[in-house]
């Protein structure tokens, strides 16, 4: 294991499972919702994880109105979800400057605010949820949106994320991608895997750069032109 050094712009968040542990809280509701409409939870809890409601209504219970079924999780999601935070996640976004750090995520802008409140985390400036996109995660409209609102190219943002479907939007936006947990990276591409946030070090280079730097098993090969190890 060796640590790289990346010359950012912006970071671009993902927040369940990235800055937030509520993974088991997101099982619960979909579980609860599964046992409402009397379907199978196990197709679900398989494609669940960092994609919106929308998309995982849509390809498996289509029989269904998406954005009636969507409301009823947003308000499951209210009442039996809170979110513990991810170690060190709270003293890193509280460093970064407003202008140079967003969150995407799946979650819709109302449980994204609950989650972060309930955490302890700071509001982001920037927060890009399940309403404001097309089509999301693994579309890479949800990280260009996140980008532009940053005013900031895509290909000079570092991505945080946790599932296929956000590593996936995330590379097909041209971003660079680190994987938060996991023992093993999800996809080649992926630059680096941290255990939580207290790997990663961010400090301010020229020109209001970021410098982060964080552990990595990603062989050179797989680096970015503008990461300097």
């Amino acid at each position: 294991m060796s640590n790289i050094t990346m010359s950012v712009s912006a970071l671009l968040l993902d927040m369940d499972g990235t800055l937030v542990c509520s993974t088991g809280d997101v099982e619960k509701v979909w579980r609860l919702w599964c046992q409402h409409h009397q379907l199978a939870p196990e197709p679900v809890l398989a494609m669940c994880h960092g994609m919106r409601s929308w998309e995982v209504i849509r390809a498996l219970a289509p029989q269904l109105d998406v954005e009636r079924e969507a409301a009823r999780l947003d308000e499951l999601e209210m009442e039996h979800t809170g979110g513990d935070t991810i170690a060190g996640a709270g003293e890193l976004l509280r460093c970064l400057p407003p202008r140079r750090w967003a969150i995407v995520t799946s979650a819709s802008e109302r449980v994204a605010h609950h989650r972060l409140n309930c955490a302890g985390l700071p509001l982001p400036d920037v927060l890009v949820g399940a309403e404001a996109v097309s089509n999301g995660k693994p579309d890479p409209e949800p990280y260009l949106l996140g980008a532009a609102r940053l005013g900031v190219p895509p290909a000079r943002c570092l991505v945080f994320e946790d599932a296929p479907a956000g590593i996936e939007s995330a590379l097909r936006a041209g971003s660079t991608v680190v994987q938060v947990g996991g023992n093993r990276r999800l996809d080649p591409a992926v630059v680096a895997v941290i255990r939580d946030w207290r790997e990663v070090k961010v400090t301010l280079g020229e020109s209001e750069s970021l410098l982060v730097t964080l552990p990595t098993l990603a062989p050179e090969s797989a680096l970015r032109p503008h990461i300097a190890v």
